[in-house]
């Protein structure tokens, strides 16, 4: 019986399932993402946080989802580490995009979103990717995903738009300053995981009509930029993956709703579908 490494990777952290027939065991690294970090920092990564969990067994196949495999270059990256830390196994390195996919519909056919640290979305056809809406990353797109609403809630606290309250609240909990923050920004790696940490600030304040409009505003800017792009949007149920997705699902249905849209799946993380699909 093979025994199967999946791995699901965003940039903040990647989630691991080893399968033997009926037995699971779960681990947790970092996030994996060859844009940032090179093939040795990510060889350390796994052998410090993934092999002393999986060292043991003999892994005939690997199949490793993640950020930023829509470039070719990235893919030969993942591979190469994957087959030097599991030299017998066949390894298939595929996008976090494709994950959602085969997590959200399996073999039926719809529309595919990501709503994590970033944004993806795609209409799946049950087999393969058909269409992709582009995504631009932190910097010029992700629009719905925790770095643009994290974005949000540090422009409104350095903007000053927050009222007496809210901003408050933020400082007693991030403990920042401006000067901080914009150093974290432009002179620290990774400020798409550190923009996305304030997102948080929204899911604990609710209620409040700033939070709201923030919420709403960002994911609708995601409706509007990404799904209406698809002619399968009013036709296929849409579904959603991800943590922001998960937390501010009620939002989610309250938008399909407004737009006459059938709401599908929405999962915190695509790791149990994606166990489902690879166990057929």
């Amino acid at each position: 019986m093979s025994i199967k490494l999946i791995a699901d990777s965003g940039s903040t952290k990647c989630e691991w399932s080893l399968l033997n027939g009926t037995k699971k065991k779960y681990v947790t690294t970092q996030g994996i993402s060859p844009y940032f970090l090179s093939a040795v920092q990510i060889e350390e990564v796994l052998k410090a946080e993934l092999w002393p969990v999986v060292k043991k067994a003999e892994i005939s196949e690997v199949h490793y989802y993640g950020t930023g495999l829509s470039n070719p270059e990235n893919v030969k990256i993942i591979k190469k580490v994957c087959k030097k830390m599991f030299p017998a196994a066949q390894v298939n390195a595929e996008t976090d995009l494709l994950a959602a996919a085969r997590a959200l519909c399996g073999d039926s056919k719809g529309i595919a979103c990501i709503l994590g640290t970033g944004s993806n979305s795609c209409y799946y056809n049950g087999k393969k990717i058909i269409k992709n809406s582009p995504g631009l990353g932190y910097v010029l797109g992700d629009e719905g995903s925790g770095a643009y609403l994290g974005k949000k809630v540090v422009q409104h606290f350095l903007y000053h738009t927050f009222d007496d309250d809210l901003n408050a609240r933020f400082v007693a909990k991030f403990q920042t300053n401006p000067s901080e923050i914009l150093h974290n920004v432009y002179k620290e790696p990774r400020p798409n995981r550190y923009l996305a940490s304030f997102a948080i600030f929204l899911a604990e304040n609710r209620g409040h009509y700033m939070i709201e409009n923030i919420i709403e505003d960002g994911l609708n800017d995601f409706f509007f930029t990404h799904l209406y792009k698809y002619r399968e949007t009013w036709t296929q149920p849409i579904h959603f993956a991800g943590s922001i997705a998960y937390g501010f699902k009620d939002i989610l249905k309250e938008l399909c709703a407004s737009y006459e849209l059938e709401l599908g799946k929405v999962l915190k993380t695509p790791m149990q579908g994606l166990i489902e699909y690879h166990n057929r």
